[in-house]
């Protein structure tokens, strides 16, 4: 009867600690694990090469650029993230003929976007758009403008959050929503690779769910440098209530990060929501994100070098866009543009 008792309890508690073992994975926070694996040591890592002189400050065409784009399409084969484009290729090739149509002192020489590509598991045909410009101001006068924050921040917060999404496939966490990771050029010459992406996508507009769109956000403004832990947010509320909803949520969360609406305002004499690369996606009623810390006074000159960047704070805005992206990508429903304008 004792033997038959001790049988019994030692039963009920392995089935306990079954149960708590079940319990203890089903409450694990997926998004924030893999955010872990974000770090300031590695974006310094990347950001001290890309951010170097050996890129020229990657002008557009230029054989620097040729050379940051080599850099990113190595990062991405290296991860085992895929191009949507084919096999080995993850250029978009965006021809001097559209470059130049403005006219220009000087002609603009073929270029391209750099474009990875994370499937999604259940709803693979809709998109979410992740971009930065990969490209900057190159030599002027003898001097480099290595754009550390404009836009090397940007581009290196992207290879952070493909890895993490990546890290996360690989363990069967991958997104619902399929992700594409979009490096555009010619940003500084008038939005040009994002305005080539939308007029001629990989995936249709129409399956596009959003734009978070990245640049600069290594640096701290002089109208922060009392409280430094902020990210201008610019746009969020423009197409979609549920998208700016959604980022304050995940913010007030994960991150915790003073979200300054400053230049959100459509008053604003900056403009900067028509300035940067997600504009060419909200002209198209996708919702968009623009992540911006401001100018400061390395804006555009080729004082804008990687050892004056605020690594702590970068990791943290990745990680805010990172746990967007996340959110928008697993949600069970898309979602929804409802203040766009109908066409």
């Amino acid at each position: 009867m004792k033997k038959i008792l001790f049988i019994a309890i030692a039963l009920v508690l392995s089935a306990c600690g079954t149960n708590k073992k079940v319990t203890e994975v089903a409450n694990i926070d997926h998004a924030a694990k893999y955010a872990a694996t974000i770090t300031a040591k590695e974006l310094g890592t990347h950001l001290f090469i890309y951010a170097s002189d050996e890129f020229e400050g990657r002008d557009t065409g230029e054989p620097g650029q040729k050379r940051a784009i080599a850099y990113l399409k190595d990062f991405y084969v290296s991860q085992g993230i895929a191009s949507p484009i084919g096999i080995d290729d993850y250029f978009q090739k965006v021809p001097a003929e559209f470059l130049n149509k403005r006219k220009r002192q000087v002609s603009l020489k073929d270029s391209e976007n750099v474009v990875a590509f994370i499937k999604g598991t259940e709803k693979p045909d809709e998109i979410v758009v992740i971009s930065a410009h990969l490209d900057h101001e190159g030599v002027k006068n003898g001097e480099i403008y290595n754009g550390a924050d404009d836009d090397g921040s940007g581009t290196v917060a992207m290879l952070e959050i493909a890895q993490a999404f990546q890290i996360a496939g690989k363990e069967g966490k991958g997104p619902k929503r399929s992700i594409l990771f979009l490096h555009v050029t010619g940003e500084e010459k008038g939005l040009l690779g994002s305005q080539f992406y939308t007029e001629n996508p990989i995936f249709p507009i129409s399956n596009t769910v959003c734009d978070l769109n990245i640049d600069m956000i290594g640096r701290i403004d002089d109208r922060h440098k009392s409280d430094p832990n902020y990210v201008y947010l610019i746009g969020s509320d423009k197409l979609s209530t549920e998208l700016h909803k959604l980022s304050e949520e995940i913010n007030k969360k994960y991150t915790k990060i003073n979200l300054d609406y400053k230049y959100n305002d459509e008053n604003d004499p900056n403009r900067f929501y028509f300035r940067s690369d997600h504009y060419n996606f909200a002209k198209l009623n996708v919702p968009i994100i623009f992540y911006f810390n401001g100018t400061h006074v390395d804006y555009h000159k080729p004082t804008d070098t990687p050892d004056k960047i605020n690594y702590e704070l970068l990791e943290n805005r990745t990680k805010l866009v990172f746990h967007t992206a996340w959110e928008v990508a697993n949600r069970e429903n898309k979602i929804v543009a409802d203040k766009a304008e109908k066409k």
